[in-house]
């Protein structure tokens, strides 16, 4: 039987977080626990000895994923060698605070190593190499990580609804570069032979609502669930940039894509503010990004089949964000740089709660 989305009893009292009166607030572990959801968070090993950092991560979730260490430039450096380390690093602080691990990710375009895009390979030899890589990832986290994204990204943000052009794909690709999905299915179909009992997605960004990328998305995902190709699940990324969500169209999105029988996560949720030299965002910003965060779980809570919200790291502390957008923006998510809880945490603690 596949594995689920099994919820496990919190292993650290969480504290008062200051919303109330002296009153312990609810962890949002402990809401989403309640509620029978995942919330999890990207990760990396290096910060695991912040104590601040781990502490907050295994009060505050219930679920993580490595942020880059199982990447391909980390976690296979060189052609005949690969390194868990980092990896099992992160799944040992998971067991230990009885924490659910998500995969990230087997097939990119990006954070490749030099060996493999320079390496001159015939689509064959590309092939294996793919083969020998997801089965040996996968294989290495058998019965430790309970789903994975397979592949990552591999639909055109500037031609929309059209898959991009990569090293696994065209350049030179693994030999399908002419039947459509193809070179996707085979990812999956290796991921599987792997591990049966994982739950394998498909993940992307700027496909959260209905739109020409998800389309292309959603007649794939079709496609492989008429003929039995075994994909469980769609992550949509939620990377919002503008102070805007389209949470109607959000929602329409998740149903047709649930109605397929897949599972759909929110795989790497931020909501970008505008932000002065210190990186500090104005007030009012900070309550309409309390508000997409609301309106983004309800969207998901509204659906059975969205079983997972999880966050592209908690702490605006080592946000992705400032470096993004040169520091014109920044302040993303619920912690902000000093662990203190912002609107949007209570906005999606109160939101788990609710249901």
């Amino acid at each position: 039987m596949k594995w689920r989305a099994l919820i496990f009893l919190l292993a650290i009292p969480a504290f008062c977080l200051g919303f109330g009166d002296g009153v312990r607030e609810q962890s949002l572990r402990e809401a989403a626990q309640a509620s029978g959801m995942l919330i999890g968070t990207a990760v990396r090993p290096a910060q695991l000895s912040e104590v601040a950092y781990a502490s907050t991560l295994a009060r505050e979730f219930n679920m993580l994923e490595p942020e880059d260490v199982l990447k391909w430039e980390v976690v296979h450096p060189e052609q005949q060698s690969f390194d868990f380390a980092q990896g099992d690093q992160i799944i040992d602080f998971a067991a230990r605070h009885r924490m659910q691990v998500r995969g990230h990710t087997l097939v990119w375009h990006q954070q490749n190593p030099k060996w493999l895009t320079e390496g001159k390979f015939t689509s064959g030899e590309l092939a294996q190499i793919l083969e020998k890589h997801i089965k040996t990832v996968v294989g290495h986290y058998r019965g430790k990580i309970f789903a994975w994204d397979v592949v990552n990204e591999a639909f055109d943000e500037l031609q929309p609804g059209k898959l991009r052009s990569t090293i696994w794909r065209d350049q030179p690709g693994i030999g399908l570069a002419g039947d459509g999905t193809s070179y996707i299915e085979r990812c999956f179909r290796w991921a599987h032979e792997a591990d049966p009992q994982a739950l394998l997605f498909y993940n992307e960004a700027g496909a959260e609502v209905v739109n020409p990328k998800s389309d292309a998305i959603y007649a794939m995902v079709r496609d492989f669930r008429q003929r039995g190709v075994p994909i469980d699940g769609v992550g949509f990324q939620m990377h919002i940039a503008n102070l805007r969500a389209d949470a109607a169209s959000i929602s329409a999105n998740m149903k047709r894509f649930t109605a397929l029988g897949v599972q759909i996560h929110i795989t790497e949720m931020d909501v970008a503010l505008p932000v002065d030299p210190s990186g500090n965002p104005r007030p009012k910003d900070l309550q309409r990004q309390a508000d997409i965060y609301r309106e983004v779980a309800t969207a998901c809570l509204s659906h059975s089949g969205c079983s997972a919200i999880q966050t592209w790291g908690f702490t605006d502390k080592y946000s992705w964000i400032g470096w993004h957008s040169k520091h014109a923006q920044g302040a993303a998510l619920p912690f902000d740089r000093n662990y203190r809880a912002k609107p949007s945490y209570a906005a999606l603690r109160n939101t788990l709660a609710a249901r």
